[in-house]
């Protein structure tokens, strides 16, 4: 399983019009096989920062996900709305244990 965790920023102004553009992205991907979780999260303390996690079966559904129609809208919208300090990390995990 492949855990992606990180954030990236946009103007606290561009939030509203980034909204459905992050809905679309989450929607399309949540329904991609190999997704077992996508969401965008705002930060409650840092306006403009949004928190990123990601979990795919496995390396071949994270490589479909990187070419798809989708992700590539997405990311034509990043300019115009302001987003900028990306950072994500991929971590290698297990199934996991609740707590």
């Amino acid at each position: 399983m492949l855990l992606i965790k990180g954030t990236f920023r946009l103007p606290p102004e561009n939030l509203d019009e980034a909204l459905p553009a992050m809905r679309t992205m989450m929607q399309a991907s949540r329904q991609e096989p190999g997704c077992v979780e996508y969401g965008y999260a705002h930060d409650v303390i840092d306006s403009g920062l949004i928190h990123v996690r990601e979990m795919w079966r496995d390396r071949e559904a994270l490589d479909r996900h990187l070419t798809s129609t989708h992700l590539q809208v997405w990311r034509s919208t990043w300019s115009r709305l302001g987003i900028s300090e990306r950072r994500l990390v991929l971590y290698v995990v297990d199934e996991g244990t609740p707590v």
